[in-house]
This record gives structure tokens, C-alpha cells and sequence, in this order.
């Protein structure tokens, strides 16, 4: 016998919409430049997905009220790195006050202003491709103009707000 589901409710209802939210696990990554003035400015986004492949597109979501964003809309280029499984305290780090985001870090850097952070599973260097207003936060499109990957290391996940591991399973023929 299967239990009756938990009733429907409203939309509106800020937690609520946090919990269905929470199950739905993503990446993470730092989105990350170097100013002309030398100063390292980054941010942390949990909610990147990728859009397209022709052409080359990933999307992250900023808070309207990000303080960050400003700073690094304007770069030539910008660096995204997909955190790896071991990095959650760099990507808290990250998410953290802005004076102390890098303490500790030795990030990567391009000529473009690129930043990147060791040891991530991808480096994708990327302009603005667009940005669209999306209630309390703004959608930003990247378009990428190079990359480096590593699909053998593990990513950082977020799920119920929390830092995960993924489980590798059999695939339904190997049993």
C-alpha cells in the first residue's frame, strides 16, 4: 500500500518552493575575473546549467541584488570553473565575503582577465552572451570561447542545500 502524497500548496509559499527546489541537485562553479588593476573579483552560482551547443552556451543565475555581478559583467573575458567534489569549502569561500574570497588562493590567470580556480573538473572562458530578468534574479547567458575538462573528476554537487557526492552505478546491462 502506498501512502497518500503530501497535499498541494501554494506557490507563494517561500519555503515550500526552497524544499521542491532543494531536490532538484546542480553544479557549482566560480564565475571569476582579474580587473585591469590586478584585483581578483568572483562569485559562486549553484545554479548552472548548460543551453546550447551550436553555439557554445552555459547560463548561471544572479541575485538582482548581487553586488558582485556589476564587477564582472563588464570583463572581456570571464572565467568559469566547475568545482570539484573535494572543493566545497572553496566554493563556500567563494559564496563568502567578498574581501576574503580569494585568501588562500593562488587562482589562474589569462591575459584577458580569465580567472580561473586549481583543480577544478572544467575551465570555460567566456564573454556575455545575454542577460534576461528572471523575477529576483537575472538569467546571464555565456557563450564559450575556450575550454579544459577533466570528466574523470568528480564535480561538486548541491542538493537540499548541502554538498554531495555522485554515485556511479552499473548501467542496467552489466547486471
Amino acid at each position: 500500500m502506498t501512502a497518500e502524497p503530501a497535499p498541494l500548496v501554494p506557490a507563494d509559499d517561500p519555503g515550500a518552493l526552497k524544499r521542491a527546489y532543494s531536490c532538484f541537485p546542480s553544479g557549482v562553479v566560480g564565475v571569476c575575473r582579474r580587473t585591469g588593476s590586478g584585483v581578483d573579483v568572483g562569485m559562486a552560482a549553484s545554479s548552472f546549467a548548460t543551453i546550447s551547443l551550436d553555439p557554445p552556451l552555459v547560463s548561471v543565475a544572479v541575485r538582482q541584488e548581487s553586488a558582485t555581478w556589476p564587477t564582472l559583467r563588464d570583463a572581456d573575458e570571464l572565467g568559469v570553473s566547475v568545482f570539484a567534489a573535494h572543493q566545497g569549502d572553496l566554493a563556500r569561500q567563494l559564496a563568502g565575503h567578498p574581501d576574503h574570497r580569494f585568501d588562500g588562493v593562488r587562482p589562474l590567470a589569462l591575459d584577458s582577465g580569465a580567472l580561473f580556480i586549481p583543480g577544478a573538473t572544467a575551465h570555460l572562458v567566456c564573454t556575455v552572451a545575454g542577460e534576461l530578468p528572471a523575477g529576483d534574479h537575472t538569467v546571464v547567458l555565456l557563450q564559450i570561447q575556450s575550454l579544459r575538462s577533466d570528466p574523470t573528476a568528480e564535480p561538486l554537487v548541491f542538493h537540499a542545500s548541502t554538498f554531495r557526492a555522485l554515485e556511479a552505478r552499473r548501467a542496467l546491462d552489466d547486471a
